[in-house]
């Protein structure tokens, strides 16, 4: 048996889990299709908290996910592998366009996202790393991608998560950079939006109606 046998006989297995667990298919079509942007929340969340760290991590997550997704597009047209659906009989529970199945691109966006938070925010980078692994499981139990093509964007996501951060952390050039650029757009966010110090005094009743 060679590796692609493998890779189907296991894609097989977890995708006929959707004949005999038929009661966890809704969860699986949700995270499937629509936990991916709880990703997206998430980061909207820490970027509006104003916290430096915060918006650094966002940063460096928004930086990474575009550099892993062009990974992925580069991948998917040297490496071209058809969906499941496309090449087997497959229990399919979502629609989904028969473009590049390898590798999964929802695995490598969710991982490499918490990833890139698990390296400011270890227990909430945690939350979300389980979070990238449901939505990569559902992935193959909803019939549209081989394990492997979640495990290679789950791998890729880490990585180009970490290099980025490893970049950015050891380099003065690229550190300067990211903080320019997040400076230059507070300053204008504090213009529509300002933001005041724990310490200022509130203005008394008094105050303000003069």
């Amino acid at each position: 048996m060679n590796f692609n046998q493998m890779d189907y006989q296991l894609f097989h297995a977890m995708n006929e889990w959707g004949r005999t667990a038929s009661f966890l298919n809704p969860v699986m079509r949700l995270l499937a299709n629509d936990a991916f942007y709880l990703f997206f929340i998430g980061l909207l969340v820490y970027w509006f908290i104003r916290n430096e760290n915060n918006r650094k991590m966002v940063a460096e997550s928004v930086i990474a996910a575009c550099a892993g997704l062009t990974i992925s597009w580069i991948l998917g047209h040297l490496f071209y592998r058809d969906r499941p659906f496309v090449s087997h009989t497959v229990l399919q529970l979502i629609d989904h366009p028969a473009n590049a199945s390898f590798p999964s691109d929802h695995a490598l966006g969710a991982f490499v996202i918490a990833a890139a938070i698990a390296m400011y925010r270890k227990k909430d980078g945690m939350i979300w790393l389980i979070l990238a692994a449901l939505i990569a499981f559902s992935r193959v139990w909803t019939g549209v991608h081989y394990p492997t093509d979640v495990l290679a964007g789950a791998l890729i996501g880490i990585l180009v998560a970490a290099g980025v951060h490893w970049a950015i952390s050891h380099s003065f050039t690229l550190s300067r950079w990211l903080q320019a650029c997040i400076q230059f757009y507070e300053k204008y966010e504090t213009k529509i939006w300002p933001q005041h110090s724990k310490n200022e005094p509130r203005a008394t009743a008094q105050e303000k109606r003069l």
